[in-house]
């Protein structure tokens, strides 16, 4: 009875370590849809778990919501684009290690028939006010995401409170959000790398690109371990130093969809 007692105690320690062993394999990433919906972490974690064995529960929101989960401790590292929030969530104390590490561009996509007339248009503040004159149709995320935030900070350039009668919060992600507006022929803003993974699924077209306030860079930020201790901090380290490093930022220039490439990498420029 004895040996038994004892055979079962160290069967229940080697299990133990092994269960902590596979935790310690596992990272957990809080992200932006606009990274998961681009199907960009689909590309980057097979590499990256062969090249450390390390994998990657991705936990994706929007830039708000994920921002959230760091300061909550739920997650060992965020991955988002609002630099403003992001710079306040480091701050604070619940971040640390920020890097850039790529950045594409945000573009106002909407119907071909145009009814607010704002295709080429250079100022995305003076397509915005078309918009609302023309009393016209806009989708927004309204989740509090790096999308949505960019997006409220413009209507507040173009001096316009966001509740005329066109306006649509729908509370979702940039996929469900294109496909509404697609639906409506209605107006909404995108970034680029979730436009070019659903273009040919909507009926929508670029309309405005290329204003300099449109510029949509990403951050990579690891949770403050003196804050939560019990989080992956040595993983969620490894994961931030293989995506900066110039593998990763070659498959980050290197990935298209439709022949175009959804992202820049610019860790290297640091």
């Amino acid at each position: 009875m004895k040996l038994l007692k004892a055979t079962l105690v160290i069967l229940s320690l080697a299990t133990a370590a092994a269960a902590q062993a596979a935790d310690d394999m596992k990272i957990r990433l809080a992200t932006t849809t606009s990274t998961y919906h681009s199907g960009l972490l689909d590309y980057l974690l097979p590499e990256f778990k062969k090249d450390t064995g390390y994998s990657v529960e991705v936990l994706a929101a929007g830039t708000g919501k994920s921002l959230r989960m760091g300061q909550n401790g739920d997650v060992d590292l965020v991955m988002t684009h609002a630099p403003k929030a992001e710079a306040k969530f480091v701050d604070e104390g619940y971040g640390v290690l920020p890097r850039k590490l790529m950045y594409n561009d945000f573009v106002v996509v909407g119907p071909k028939a145009d009814p607010a007339k704002i295709n080429e248009m250079k100022d995305v503040t003076k397509a915005f006010s078309n918009i609302v004159s023309y009393k016209a149709t806009f989708v927004s995320r309204g989740d509090d995401s790096g999308t949505h935030k960019k997006e409220l900070n413009l209507w507040k350039q173009a001096k316009i409170e966001p509740n005329f009668g066109g306006y649509k919060a729908v509370g979702q992600g940039m996929g469900p959000t294109l496909n509404m507006a697609s639906e409506l022929q209605a107006y909404t803003m995108t970034d680029r790398g979730t436009w070019l993974a659903y273009q040919n699924k909507l009926d929508l077209s670029i309309l405005v690109q290329g204003d300099k306030r449109l510029f949509n860079p990403y951050q990579v930020i690891l949770v403050n371990p003196s804050r939560y201790p019990d989080i992956n901090y040595q993983g969620a380290k490894v994961f931030s130093d293989w995506l900066v490093n110039p593998k990763a930022q070659a498959l980050i220039n290197g990935y298209k969809r439709h022949g175009e490439q959804l992202f820049v990498a610019d860790a290297v420029t640091q």
